[in-house]
């Protein structure tokens, strides 16, 4: 029985919250608009992420559990945390909160070194828009957010990419779009 890919299940649930996110923090859509990132965060960047984690157990794959799984979980946290906790939370905290994110996303880095080259530079980019948006309420530069922002839409369309090669060169049995496998 072939088992189907949930990579790319996980891969545009991060990425369509991941980009919705950055054109909040790079200023391209209102604070307002944060409304629409937590129900996108609770349904696909979270509840399908989570699942094409499960769904990497039976593939035999630690890497996709783990990230898929981990982020799916983040975009829950974030979501439940804007959307209750927010107003009680010191900036600091929230600092911590995306450096501690930073740090786990660079151990992720390091395992996709032995990856495909489209994986590498996902997790590149997400380490360095989890730094930039921890260092801005931990330091109170506010552009520090807005280079964020445009390093999760740097995240955001790798991952959209990533996730779409996965589609495409399954469905036609040939590389279509590269990836950079090892």
């Amino acid at each position: 029985m072939k088992l189907a890919n949930p990579a790319p299940l996980g891969l545009f649930g991060f990425a369509l919250t991941t980009w919705l996110l950055s054109l909040v923090n790079a200023g391209f859509l209102p604070a307002a608009s944060v409304s629409l990132v937590l129900a996108l965060a609770f349904a696909y960047g979270g509840t399908a992420q989570f699942a094409a984690g499960l769904l990497e157990i039976p593939r035999g794959n630690t890497f996709g559990f783990v990230a898929f799984c981990s982020y799916g979980a983040f975009w829950w946290s974030f979501a439940l945390f804007v959307e209750f906790f927010a107003k009680d939370v010191p900036g600091a905290a929230v600092g911590w909160y995306l450096i501690l994110w930073g740090v786990f996303t660079f151990a992720m880095w390091i395992a996709t070194f032995a990856l495909n080259r489209a994986l590498f530079l996902i997790f590149l980019a997400l380490w360095i828009t989890f730094l930039l948006l921890g260092l801005a309420p931990l330091t109170g530069h506010a552009s520090l957010t807005v280079y964020g922002g445009y390093g999760g839409l740097i995240t955001a369309f790798l991952a959209a990419y990533l996730g779409a090669a996965e589609v495409i060169n399954e469905a036609h049995g040939k590389t279509v779009l590269p990836i950079g496998a090892r």
